[in-house]
C-alpha cells in the first residue's frame, strides 16, 4: 500500500518510488560525462591528425607540399572538430560540477540550451564528416570525367592520415548525435515530470 509515492517495506522502511528514476537519470549523467570526454578527445585527436598532415613530393626536380589548407573539407573538417572538442570539454566540465554539487536535474532553460548546442553540433560534425568524404573518394579515385587525377597515388602517406583523421571524426559525430538522444532526454524529462506535478496537484 503506497500514499504519495511512498510505500512500505516488510521492515515498515518508507521506500520512495522516486528513487530509480533518480539512479536512472544519474546513470544518464554519468554516460553523458564519459562520451563528452572521448568525444573531446576524439575531436583533438581528428584535429592534430588531419591538421599536422603534411608530404612532400619531388616532380621533376620540383617540390610539391601536400597539406590540409589545400582541400578546403578538410580546414572545415578541423576547424569543426577543433570547436567539438572545446565545447564537449565544457560541458563535460557542466556535468562534473552538476554531480559533485548533487543536482541532477536543471532548470528549462539550460536544458533548452544545452539541447540546441548538441543539435547544432551533431550538424556540424556530420557535414564536416560528409564534405572531407567526398574529396577523399576524390582524391582517392580521381574524377576521370573532368580530368581530375589520382593525388593518392602520388601522397600516399598524407591520404593515409587524413583517412585516420575522418575515421575519428566520423566517431566524433556518431557521439554528438547520441549526446543529442541523451540531452532530448534530459529536456523531455523535465517537461514530464512538470506534467505530473499539475497532475498530482489537481487531486
Amino acid at each position: 500500500m503506497s500514499y504519495l509515492g511512498v510505500g512500505a517495506s516488510p521492515g515498515n522502511v518508507p521506500v520512495y518510488h522516486e528513487t530509480s528514476l533518480k539512479v536512472v537519470d544519474r546513470r544518464v549523467r554519468l554516460a553523458e560525462l564519459v562520451l563528452r570526454f572521448v568525444i573531446c578527445g576524439l575531436g583533438v585527436l581528428t584535429a592534430v591528425l588531419v591538421g599536422t598532415d603534411t608530404q612532400v613530393r619531388e616532380i621533376f626536380t620540383i617540390q610539391k607540399k601536400a597539406k590540409f589548407t589545400d582541400m578546403k573539407a578538410l580546414v572545415f573538417l578541423v576547424i569543426a572538430n577543433g570547436i567539438a572538442a572545446s565545447y564537449s570539454l565544457i560541458q563535460a566540465l557542466r556535468c562534473v560540477v552538476s554531480m559533485v554539487r548533487g543536482s541532477v536535474l536543471f532548470s528549462k532553460p539550460l536544458a533548452w540550451a544545452i539541447f540546441s548546442g548538441d543539435q547544432v553540433m551533431a550538424y556540424v560534425t556530420l557535414a564536416a564528416v560528409a564534405a572531407a568524404a567526398q574529396s577523399a573518394v576524390i582524391a582517392k579515385l580521381g574524377q576521370p570525367e573532368l580530368q581530375w587525377m589520382k593525388i593518392c597515388g602520388m601522397y600516399e602517406k598524407f591520404c593515409n592520415q587524413v583517412g585516420e583523421g575522418i575515421v575519428s571524426a566520423l566517431l566524433v559525430s556518431i557521439g554528438m548525435v547520441a549526446l543529442s538522444v541523451i540531452s532530448a532526454f534530459g529536456l523531455f524529462r523535465l517537461y514530464n515530470g512538470s506534467n505530473k506535478g499539475k497532475s498530482n496537484s489537481g487531486w
